[in-house]
């Protein structure tokens, strides 16, 4: 899935504004202004000659999805004695997806129950295990990687869960 088709999803899902858009992108330390949001977010039309969306880029998504973490739950103050250090950036190869969930689930203060219920409303059924496996460190022994089909029926139990109808 495309960094650009997460970004449309998710902003469906938790009905973010565009404004909104800009200035969680600024909290994540990118300067992207609402006509740029609105090229983000604008759909490809493969049959078109002339395609003015923006393409989102790994380090790009990863901003915003830091700056997401400090909308929601507001700017973490270090502790005493502990130096400020620099967000970890996403590895060119390691999996979005994985970032997405694990982002996610910090920005919404979700508990693992929250999000086997967001699966179970999208209608696929995720165990403790694999949902612990999805959220591990890349590295560790029983890290999973997280495709497309889960992160797609992620943002929609999202979207069925905090749109209001």
């Amino acid at each position: 899935m495309e960094n650009n088709d997460i970004l449309i999803r998710l902003r469906y899902a938790l009905e973010i504004k565009n404004k909104e858009m800009a200035e969680i992108f600024k909290l994540g330390g990118v300067e992207v202004t609402v006509p740029e949001v609105i090229q983000i977010l604008t759909k490809t039309d493969e049959e078109a000659e002339y395609d003015d969306q923006i393409k989102c880029n790994n380090s790009m998504l990863d901003s915003f999805l830091n700056g997401f973490i400090i909308f929601k739950r507001g700017k973490q103050e270090p502790k005493p004695g502990q130096a400020d250090l620099p967000e970890p950036t996403l590895k060119k190869t390691a999996n979005v997806n994985n970032l997405l969930l694990k982002k996610v689930k910090i920005a919404l203060a979700l508990t693992t129950e929250d999000m086997l219920e967001i699966f179970e409303k999208a209608g696929i059924t995720v165990t403790k295990g694999e949902l612990g496996a999805l959220l591990r460190k890349e590295g560790h022994k029983n890290y999973k990687e997280c495709g497309d089909k889960f992160a797609r029926n992620f943002l929609k139990g999202l979207a069925l869960k905090y749109r209001v109808s």
